[in-house]
């Protein structure tokens, strides 16, 4: 599926909803893609894009940075502490934070570099063991804390499980930020990013629809 059919699926979505024309963000998830694959999404015009690992987009997109201008980089998979600094130099927006110590240490480094990027806090919707998030029974709790260290914090992000409707997770999501007073919602990818749209999403996630099967 290309890039312009994408856009147009997000549209139809936007309007079939209530929202405004472009009020959704279209992140095009570029982790384990080749370089000409990615190549070719930037020269379309498409110019927000996700990762998952700071390796990948350290080595990966210093590059497309200086070939393509207005390039909008997102974390958007699990940030370890050591790796904090890193991503706040590299990325404008991260969508995984989910525990105290990950915000403690992103408050120390925003302090020193003097800016930090727009984060977004990670809700384990389903409680799943194996998942990183804050389980939604902690989160009100936990925004608090990460604004009590004055994180720019813009909005929640999930995942849900595998396999499972997605629509309640997505509601959920949603409620924890209404009623927190955030609007930006991470939420919604390749196989479910209308019915995101429908619940709210500000941000939908979509890599393989773009790029095509990844080869890991």
């Amino acid at each position: 599926m290309s890039l312009i059919e994408i856009k147009s699926r997000i549209a139809k979505a936007e309007a079939a909803a209530g929202r405004e024309p472009g009020a959704v963000t279209l992140i095009a998830v570029s982790k384990v893609q080749p370089d000409e694959r990615v190549a070719a999404v930037l020269e379309q015009g498409q110019r927000c894009f996700g990762e998952n690992r700071v390796q990948e987009a350290a080595s990966k997109w210093p590059d497309f940075m200086q070939r393509f201008e207005g390039v909008d980089l997102h974390l958007i998979g699990p940030l370890q502490t050591n790796k904090a600094r890193q991503a706040m130099e590299l990325c404008h927006a991260i969508h995984s934070i989910d525990r105290p110590k990950l915000a403690k240490a992103l408050a120390r480094l925003a302090q020193e570099l003097g800016h930090c990027p727009d984060l977004f806090i990670q809700v384990n919707t389903g409680e799943e063991d194996q998942k990183a998030g804050i389980v939604p029974a902690g989160a009100d709790t936990f925004i608090a804390e990460c604004r009590a260290l004055d994180l720019p914090i813009k909005g929640l992000m999930c995942i849900p499980p595998a396999g499972k409707e997605a629509s309640g997770h997505f509601a959920l999501l949603a409620e924890i930020a209404a009623r927190n007073g955030l609007e930006g919602l991470s939420m919604g990818m390749s196989s479910d990013f209308e019915l995101a749209i429908a619940q709210g999403a500000t941000h939908v996630r979509v890599g393989s629809a773009i790029f095509g099967q990844r080869d890991y």
